[in-house]
């Protein structure tokens, strides 16, 4: 896992929603990113599966009653998709090595987002809030 980000590249497209922390809100990530990405004409797998496993994280790792997580997708002039949720509790932060494949309370979501993504990594902020983002290197899959 990886905590900084790379230095600012030029966007290409940008699509940003609030959603519940809810399970609907966690499905209508990953169908509004899924016709997203087709709008885009970019491929969706493994963009989709992301970010199902990140809003899912959000819903129940992130969830403050009242308070939703915002869903951004951006794509960079070089080839970029950076996935990115944001949710309310940024105390709550995966430890380094938290992508391992032995489970413990919780499921497989970030070993298939490690495994998945070209890289992944969690950033703090706006206070009280952190955001996941993972990045794919488009050229990969098409």
């Amino acid at each position: 896992m990886n905590r900084g980000i790379a230095a600012p590249r030029t966007l290409l497209h940008q699509f940003t929603v609030p959603l519940s922390t809810t399970r609907r809100g966690a499905r209508l990530a990953r169908l509004l990113a899924t016709e997203q990405l087709e709008s885009w004409g970019l491929p969706l797998d493994p963009a989709r599966l992301i970010v199902a496993e990140l809003a899912t994280n959000a819903v129940v790792h992130g969830r403050i009653p009242g308070r939703g997580f915002r869903l951004t997708l951006t794509v960079t002039v070089d080839g970029v998709l950076r996935i990115e949720v944001t949710d309310p509790r940024g105390e709550k932060v995966p430890a380094s090595g938290s992508a391992s494949p032995e489970p413990a309370e919780s499921g497989y979501g970030l070993l298939l987002v490690e495994e998945s993504a070209d890289r992944w990594g969690v950033l703090p902020g706006p206070f009280p809030c952190k955001t996941v983002w993972a990045e794919l290197e488009l050229g990969r899959f098409r």
